[in-house]
């Protein structure tokens, strides 16, 4: 198996005793780590207006991770494209991939937050158009090698090529986070990677699992199981009341995201806005427990064919990053070296 980080990091305000970069200082430090340990990648959000500090320059961030790391692969999860201007991110993004050697991986959606849009001054209704008709420039902008123009219902574009080149070719892996079955399947439909939240169930999280598979087949894709970045919470506790903090910790995030999140009239449809909020279910969903309890969390994904987990530890703890690095993954890396072993 494989298994990526997915999170942010905060910088404090305040006054001039205040070190504002510390946060954002740690986290790459965090990182630096996390790719000694054997990590494959981290995947860094996108927020703004929040007064808590989170990430809302992801591009800007990533350089300077890739600059301090060599193998880690350096994700967005997720660029929210109706909020740029899609030319721009284009160059942006292209040029984190080709200084990186090829390690970025371009992780986007339509946005969900409402605080966000409106900050904006965004209607949320145009989200999804936006989205795809951003898509199509991106992808356009970065396979083209000779100039081309664009007309279309929210951006134009005269005579542009967009440069750096990327590294990567045709161009980096889109990934698109997506939970409802219609947004999974138009994923599919584009041959893009997909990203899946960390609230759903198992057993949900196999459905939506299952959904886009059957839907890249379907599309003459082919599939494979890294196409799937599976995120979930994790904390490796080593008593029952260390995890039951752990849980009351994370029931408190989610209601505050929540809070932050839905529109006035109190109907968000967002797929990640349907969590479950009880205690149950935030156990369940998330890798809390001793090492042996989250192997057997991952192990009912992997035997559904998971093969991709993306971790949020809610921080920046180096004890919780070193005890699933050096106490989780051996188990699932032995693993694979015997079904190799058996297969040859």
């Amino acid at each position: 198996m494989r298994f990526g980080l997915f999170g942010a990091a905060q910088a404090q305000r305040g006054g001039p005793d205040v070190d504002s970069a510390a946060g954002f200082n740690d986290y790459i430090e965090y990182l630096i780590e996390a790719e000694a340990l054997g990590y494959h990648s981290s995947f860094i959000v996108e927020h703004h207006f929040t007064g808590f500090g989170q990430v809302s320059a992801t591009l800007n961030l990533l350089s300077w991770v890739g600059a301090k790391t060599s193998t880690l692969r350096l994700g967005t999860a997720v660029l929210v494209l109706p909020w740029h201007n899609p030319v721009l991110l284009a160059e942006q993004a292209a040029t984190v991939d080709l200084l990186s050697g090829g390690r970025l991986d371009f992780g986007i959606g339509k946005g969900y937050r409402h605080n966000e849009f409106a900050g904006f001054r965004i209607p949320m209704e145009q989200a999804g158009a936006r989205f795809e008709e951003s898509i199509d420039i991106i992808t356009r902008a970065w396979t083209s090698n000779e100039r081309f123009s664009f007309q279309g219902n929210y951006w134009s574009f005269d005579d542009i090529i967009v440069e750096p080149p990327t590294y990567q070719k045709p161009h980096p892996p889109f990934w698109q986070g997506a939970g409802h079955a219609e947004s999974i399947r138009k994923v599919a439909a584009r041959g893009h990677n997909l990203l899946l939240d960390q609230f759903a169930s198992i057993e949900e999280t196999i459905n939506r699992f299952n959904t886009y598979k059957a839907a890249m087949l379907g599309n003459g894709f082919g599939f494979d199981p890294s196409q799937v970045g599976v995120a979930r919470a994790f904390f490796v506790a080593d008593t029952e009341a260390e995890k039951q903090a752990a849980v009351d910790r994370r029931i408190t995030a989610q209601r505050r995201l929540h809070a932050i999140s839905q529109r006035p009239d109190g109907n968000n449809t967002a797929s990640i806005m349907a969590f479950s909020d009880t205690r149950e279910a935030s156990e369940e969903s998330a890798l809390y427990g001793t090492p042996d309890q989250i192997c057997g969390k991952i192990e009912r994904l992997r035997a559904q064919g998971v093969e991709y987990i993306l971790l949020n530890g809610g921080g920046t703890s180096r004890q919780n990053l070193r005890r699933f690095g050096r106490e989780v993954m051996p188990h699932f890396r032995a693993e694979r070296a015997s079904r190799s072993a058996a297969a040859e």
